[in-house]
């Protein structure tokens, strides 16, 4: 019988850039959107709020963009400040690219097992899914879902109890599966 773990977020990670003004690594996404017309041409930026000082910063969503270029659908959810649209862009490569940034998910995810009881069973095999890019450590999930330590989730691959196609010590933001032999 197969389990299925899904390894949800629960907010925007935190952004990591340096503050000019105090110099913090972390930067709190709300969400909110700044869009500026001149004339045919459209920017559009994604406001970011200091952890430190609370001051504000832009990430460039759109650079001078022509207006008719831009999909109207785009353009009513940067206007709505739609919140889904802001998870899409930080983790979209190309924004991260252009304004050199990483996320910082500690804390903004949760894994949900489905709740059911897995100790009476001798051999358990789960496909975890991700909803989100989200990169996590495989043992740190399987600890968490089985409630192991990840000691002894280590322990249990180095005996090869725990297997699985993909390699369990990195860090992965993809589908995969694992077979756990108690």
């Amino acid at each position: 019988m197969l389990d299925n773990w899904v390894v949800m977020p629960t907010c925007l990670p935190l952004v990591l850039r340096r503050c000019h003004a105090c110099a913090s690594p972390r930067f709190r996404a709300n969400g909110k959107f700044r869009v500026n017309a001149h004339h045919k041409l459209i920017d559009a930026w994604l406001l970011v709020l200091c952890a430190g000082c609370g001051r504000t910063a832009k990430l460039t969503v759109l650079e001078r963009m022509n207006v008719r270029s831009v999909p109207p659908l785009l353009l009513d959810r940067l206007h709505a400040n739609d919140p889904s649209l802001a998870a899409e862009l930080l983790q979209d490569p190309v924004v991260r690219r252009r304004n050199r940034i990483a996320l910082d998910w500690d804390g903004a995810w949760r894994l949900d097992t489905g709740g059911t009881s897995r100790s009476d069973r001798e051999v358990l095999d789960v496909a975890v899914r991700f909803a989100a890019p989200i990169p996590v450590r495989p043992v740190r999930l399987v600890a968490e879902g089985c409630g192991l330590a990840r000691a002894d989730v280590g322990r249990l691959i180095a005996e090869g109890r725990l297997v699985s196609a993909v390699r369990l010590d990195g860090r992965l933001s993809d589908d995969f599966t694992f077979t756990l032999k108690r």
